[in-house]
This record gives structure tokens, sequence and C-alpha cells, in this order.
């Protein structure tokens, strides 16, 4: 036992040696700014993959178990980000900003498509990125056409948001702060209420993947100047793939404007969300092949049906974040976190979502029908 010990640590010093080692690579190739945010992107990925900490599986549990650790978790890093983010802000107006969007029918719509979807892969923008790093063949296939789905959604966009939307609104500082707490508090007492008996509590494991979560959320507000998202970078990921396949983007409101033909066109590591991006797969495949040495990467034999419908849930994945700006991640998480009301009404919109997609998943033969 222990010689075995002793053999799995030159492979693990390697991991680690080859993970500062791209990091140092970007910061002397691309960037300082480019190293630290795949840095950040790393964390993420350590977090979410080492915990085993995400937005889907929680809420699953608190849907079929009613379990709130993981969503009072979630809470508690929402929280703890907006105390320092919404003042920061405010004190940092054009230096940093918030990811305010607006409310409309295409954004709510979408949030509750979303909820659907990341049921049925087991995986929102963030776990996918973690499972596909960690060697998940199911998230392996969901995303290409995630990203498919997310450049098709952007293409589209102004056509669904003159449908009719909302200004964007939203709460800045202090008063923002004790507003979202508040709110924060409020949903916190119902999943309290909610819980099943003896299920109440926030596990420890959950509290520090909070801590280490919002931590991270704020370094990357700090260094990108914007909150932390997903979905935009691979969108971003698509359309280059498009571009290069000779494909013309000027019939798109979104792709043809200016800053987005200049990120279509530039190297994509000074994109700031293709970074965190590939540091969350990078972070998961560190923590994945540090405990097994090497992916999980057998197929499991499910039925024709669940590929099928592994893909089109990816593709609804995509497509459905970007009209609802954002998923778990960029709406949910970071929406509330910096003020903006949208977050709000994405969550109860994808949560309705969520608590059907729990239900057509065995339907659609991922998992066994209980």
């Amino acid at each position: 036992m222990e010689s075995v010990a002793v053999a799995v640590w030159p492979r693990r010093t390697g991991l680690i040696v080859t993970a500062v080692a791209v990091v140092l690579a970007v910061m002397i190739l691309v960037g300082v700014r480019q190293g630290l945010l795949l840095a950040v992107g790393l964390g993420f990925g350590l977090t979410l993959e080492g915990l085993r900490f995400g937005f889907a599986g929680p809420w699953r549990a608190m849907i079929l178990r009613r379990e709130p650790s993981g969503m009072y978790a979630h809470l508690l890093a929402i929280g703890l980000v907006a105390v320092v983010a919404l003042p920061l802000i405010a004190a940092r107006n054009g230096e940093l900003a918030g990811a305010l969007a607006p409310v409309g029918w295409a954004m709510i719509g979408g949030a509750f498509v979303f909820g659907i979807a990341m049921q049925v892969v087991l995986g929102c923008g963030s776990g996918t990125l973690v499972n596909v790093g960690s060697g998940n063949p199911v998230s392996f296939a969901a995303l290409p056409f995630f990203a498919i789905g997310s450049f098709a959604g952007a293409y589209h966009l102004f056509w669904w948001t003159d449908l009719g939307s909302l200004p964007a609104v939203g709460v800045s500082g202090w008063s923002g702060v004790a507003a979202t707490l508040a709110a924060l508090a409020a949903v916190a007492v119902v999943l309290h209420r909610c819980g099943a008996a003896g299920q109440r509590r926030l596990h420890t494991r959950h509290l520090v993947a909070a801590c280490l979560v919002s931590a991270l959320a704020l370094a990357n507000l700090v260094v990108a100047g914007q909150p932390w998202g997903v979905v935009y970078g691979l969108g971003l990921w698509a359309a280059k793939g498009a571009t290069a396949l000779g494909a013309d983007l000027s019939g798109s409101a979104f792709w043809s404007a200016s800053e987005s033909v200049a990120r279509v066109n530039e190297n994509v590591l000074l994109d700031v969300t293709s970074l965190t991006n590939i540091g969350i797969m990078l972070g998961a495949y560190l923590v994945a092949s540090w405990r097994r040495g090497a992916l999980a990467s057998r197929v499991p034999n499910l039925p024709l049906r669940a590929w099928i419908a592994t893909a089109v849930a990816g593709l609804l994945l995509g497509y459905s974040s970007r009209l609802a700006f954002g998923c778990n991640v960029g709406a949910f998480f970071s929406g509330i976190s910096t003020g903006s009301l949208h977050g709000w009404v994405w969550f109860a919109a994808a949560f309705a979502g969520s608590m059907l997609g729990v239900q057509l998943r065995p339907r659609l033969g991922l998992e066994p029908r209980q």
C-alpha cells in the first residue's frame, strides 16, 4: 500500500507543475491579466469538482428529496459576493460592471427552458464544463451542441428581445446590499420550511464551497472588470468555428457588432469568459486525474433516445441561456450578487423548469425509472 502511494506522488506532482506552467505560460505569452483569469478559472474547476458542488445537483436534491443544503450554499455565496461587489461597483463605476439585464418574455421563457434542459443532462453551464473536464461522456456529447446553441441564440437575440422587455433594473451600493441580503434570507426561510426533517442544515462541504466560490467570483470581478460568466465564451467558440468554415455573420446584429467582430477575430485567450471556461475544465481534469489517475471515460450504455435527448438538451441549454442573458452563473449567481432584478426572475423561471426537467430525465432513458 505504501509503495502504491509513493508511486502516485510523481504523477500528482506532475499535475501541479503542469497547471502552474500553463498559467505562467499564458501570463508570459498573452498577459498577466489573462494568466490570472485562467488561474481563477482553475480555482473554480478545482472547487466545483473537488467539493462535488454545482447548481443542477443541489436544485435536483431540493426538488426530489427536499435537501436544501446545496441551495443554502448558493444563497450564502451570492450574499458574500453582494456584500463586497455592490459597494465596489458603485465606487468604481466605469471600471467594474454588474450583470444587469432586462426582464422580458424571451428572458423568462429562456430561463424556464434552461431549467428543463440542465436537469436532463445534469449540468448547467459551469456544470457541463466541470463534467467535461472530469471525463463525463454525456457532457462531452452535450458541450458542442451547447456552444452551437449559444452561438445561434446570440445570432437571433435581438429578434427575441424585440418581442417585449422592460429596461434593466438593479440595486446598488449599501442599500442594494441590504435589499439583496433580505431577499436571500427570505428564500432561505422558504427552503428551510420546505426541507425534509433532518435535512435542513448546511453541510460543511457546501459551506466551504460557498466561501471558495464567492472569493473566486470576487477575484473574477476585480481582474476581469465584470462578473463571472460562462455562456458567452461557449458561443464565441462556435462563432470562431463558423467563420473559420467561411460563414458570414453580418446578418446578425449581435455578431456583426464591432465588439463581437473584434472578439471573433482575436486570440481566444484574450476573451475573459473563455479563459475562465478553459480554467474550469482544466481544474476539473486535475481533480479527476489526482483522484483516479485517469478520466472516467467509459461510455454509459444508454438507449439511442438518451443520446438524442442529450444533443437536443445541449442545443437548448445554449440557445435558451442566451435569450435569458445567462445561465446559473451569469444570470442567477452573478445577476443577483451584482444587483440585477433579472437574476431573481431567472431563478424563479429556471427552478420551475427544473421541476419539469427532473421528471423528464428518466423518461428519456438517462436514468432508471423509480
